[in-house]
């Protein structure tokens, strides 16, 4: 991906167009000969596309060296750092840096208590394909949600004949967790990796939220909420139903087919062609008119035809 003498600079795959995600738990990620390679301990080299990435999750057991990170930015694929099978998500590259009038535009949102009560409306609309009930707070909103979650819950326990107890595992002791919460925290830490590549990708901040506040990947929390019941969710509960059912092979490896069930689901449903508009959208129903981008605006990294695609990473 090196640009060479007399060679035209690399043009970025456009987001929409990338493969989802891939996850590496152990080996040192690095650039060998111009390749972006994962090396074991035994010193074999795997070849990873890193281009045609939106995102790659790093492991515990993962090192990455600075080659490797300049390229990963250089191409536009997000380094996202999680715990082992993705139970936490510790911190994520930035490849091409936040655009500073969408960033005020967020944060001029999610300051404005009117305006930040649109956005949230919005989301849950998204989310159930119902307008959400009138007069009511962003709390009383998060209520009336988190109940209605648990009851999608239920639904899709018996729909998939999950031995289902409540949301609930340690992030200190994954090992503690039953299975069908196993399963459900390697699913949504897949789709957070996504929705934090496109966050960025557009521009914005992943910590300025709507309904989720306070955390570093808030407004990734909240772009995922509206997604993972039509995406990674079922597919957390078909792999924990098959694996408590005995059957391969997700009982050999459940957190796995749970990776690549999210992968092939994320595939069939064009989910990284729809996050970015969907990100536009949400905030689009807070009715405050977006700034114009100054005239010093940091450029992106590696510019590009327009395609009509808004994410600036390509």
């Amino acid at each position: 991906m090196a640009t060479m003498p007399g060679l035209a600079p690399p043009r970025p795959i456009p987001i929409k167009d990338r493969a989802s995600i891939l996850f590496i738990e152990r080996g040192q990620v690095d650039v060998l000969d111009g390749a972006f390679v994962v090396v074991d301990k035994t010193g074999v080299r795997t070849h990873i596309p890193v281009g045609g990435l939106a995102c790659l999750m790093l492991e515990p057991g993962a090192r990455v060296s600075h080659a490797a990170v300049t390229l990963a930015a250089r191409v536009g694929c997000l380094l996202v750092w999680i715990g082992e099978a993705g139970v936490r998500l510790y911190s994520a590259g930035q490849p091409g840096g936040a655009r500073a009038d969408r960033l005020l535009h967020q944060a001029r949102l999610a300051l404005d208590p009117d305006a930040r009560l649109k956005v949230v409306r919005k989301m849950y609309d998204m989310r159930f394909g119902e307008p959400a009930p009138q007069r009511r707070s962003v709390d009383q909103l998060r209520g009336i949600e988190g109940a209605r979650v648990r009851r999608l819950y239920d639904v899709l326990a018996r729909q998939y004949g999950v031995k289902w107890k409540r949301r609930h595992y340690d992030p200190g002791d994954w090992d503690a967790s039953d299975l069908p919460n196993r399963c459900l925290s390697q699913a949504t830490s897949c789709l957070y990796g996504l929705a934090e590549a496109a966050i960025l990708a557009a521009g914005y901040a992943p910590a300025i939220g709507f309904l989720h506040t306070g955390k570093p990947q808030s407004f990734v929390y909240d772009v995922a909420d509206v997604f993972k019941f039509d995406t990674v969710v079922p597919v957390a509960f078909q792999v924990a139903g098959q694996a408590q059912r005995g059957q391969r092979p997700a009982v050999n490896d459940p957190v796995g087919e749970v990776r690549r069930g999210c992968r092939d689901r994320f595939r069939k449903a064009g989910t990284l062609n729809r996050l970015i508009p969907a990100i536009e959208e949400m905030l689009a129903a807070g009715g405050l008119t977006p700034p114009e981008p100054p005239q010093e605006t940091q450029p992106i990294a590696i510019p590009e035809e327009p395609s009509g695609n808004v994410g600036h990473r390509g």
